[in-house]
């Protein structure tokens, strides 16, 4: 079985890695077609080996403390970045955060918590699967990222460690091609993280039409927003980290992507939040495909607790000329309440828009756990709606009347 899986991977790499049209001096056509091309780029690789020849091949980063991981001059590819660390700090995937700049820009390109942007949430560690990123044995310990990210005027990467604790031991390879220039099309790599506990209608969370008839959504202002981008690039991926505080199903929510400013309904308009991560009818199972999946599902009773999603639009980026609205409802007509955080990938011109003020470590905590006390509780409270007495669990107000 195992054989198969990674038969089938491979295969997946080798077509995606042909459908590729970016220029050949840069990015072969086919991984093995390619393979006996020469190359005009030298190899270079940055990593926290031991400068003593000896074997404390690690970083040890202080509370409050920013190291720089990289700096390049000149032209060049980032191709993989690979990390593990060790900390006292449960959430130091959360908490640690990490920067990237192009060409000598003053605002950050990517700003993000470590363990989100290589597809860990919550600050946890769990294996997951993807072509552009992965998180690998042990347990998930092992980050890594394949996203290219092409400079022509230098490259910096920072870790800014905002724990109360030290990362006592930090590790990294970033592997990178040296170019003599880069060809002025390739857009520059950006990652954002945003974070929103969302609100209900005033009427209530009424999802699945439970408590009343539902009302439409005609614009779209309330949903949750993905990334708001202005200039011209092309998106290319999602990871979306939802914790859901009911057992209701959260996913009616439809995607929404407003290209170049157009109005409702636009160009890209979906049907579930499942929908738009490939996968169908309100799944509560692990799933990893190199391009989308469920690398977590909840494991409470019905879609109680915490779900991470992704998605990658390798084959066929969405492009914008002036700007993305790349946003989500949060149940259908934004009728939930969720803590969602996602982090959105996307390529383009620079400058970009600065983004929004990263929300401080206290805001970037899990919300507490839903368990079988808070359930009792609120059967506790429904019986006293309905007067008491013997009920079972299922009545409706008008049946106990």
């Amino acid at each position: 079985m195992r054989i198969k899986k990674t038969v089938c991977f491979l295969g997946f790499i080798l077509i995606i890695g042909s459908s590729f049209s970016w220029p050949q001096a840069v990015i072969g056509s086919s991984f093995l077609d390619e393979m006996a091309r020469l190359k005009n780029y030298e190899r270079k690789r940055i990593s926290s080996f031991d400068r003593t020849g000896k074997n404390t091949d690690c970083l040890r980063i202080d509370s409050g403390e920013t190291v720089e991981l990289a700096k390049i001059e000149g032209a060049g590819i980032i191709k993989h970045i690979w990390i593990t660390l060790s900390s006292e700090d449960p959430m130091i995937r959360r908490n640690a955060v990490l920067r990237m700049y192009w060409d000598g820009e003053k605002e950050p390109s990517v700003e993000c918590p470590l363990g989100d942007f290589f597809g860990q949430g919550w600050g946890e560690k769990y294996n997951f699967i993807s072509l552009p990123l992965a998180a690998s044995p042990r347990e998930g310990n092992a980050l890594n990222c394949f996203f290219p990210m092409p400079f022509s005027q230098g490259a910096l990467i920072t870790l800014e460690n905002q724990s109360d604790k030290p990362i006592n031991a930090f590790y990294y390879y970033i592997d990178y091609e040296k170019h003599k220039n880069i060809p002025p099309e390739l857009g520059r790599f950006h990652a954002f993280w945003n974070r929103e506990l969302t609100e209900p209608l005033p009427e209530g969370e009424n999802e699945w039409s439970i408590l009343a008839e539902p009302q439409p959504n005609l614009d779209g202002r309330r949903n949750y927003i993905i990334a708001e981008i202005e200039g011209q690039g092309q998106f290319i991926g999602i990871n979306y980290y939802v914790e859901n505080p009911t057992p209701i199903w959260y996913g009616e929510g439809d995607d929404m992507f407003f290209i170049d400013g157009e109005k409702w309904p636009p160009s890209l308009h979906g049907t579930g939040t499942e929908d738009f991560f490939n996968c169908s009818w309100s799944p509560v199972e692990n799933y990893q495909h190199p391009f989308y999946g469920y690398a977590r599902v909840s494991n409470g009773f019905g879609w109680l607790g915490r779900t991470h999603c992704y998605r990658f639009f390798l084959e066929s980026p969405i492009t914008f000329q002036k700007s993305l609205l790349a946003t989500i409802e949060h149940g259908h007509n934004n009728c939930l309440t969720l803590d969602l955080v996602t982090v959105a990938y996307w390529y383009q011109k620079e400058p970009h828009k600065p983004f929004p003020k990263l929300r401080p470590k206290e805001e970037r905590q899990n919300m507490p756990s839903i368990g079988p006390v808070d359930i009792h509780r609120w059967r506790d409270a429904w019986r006293r709606e309905l007067g008491g007495g013997k009920l079972w669990g299922n009545e409706k107000r008008e049946e106990k009347r």
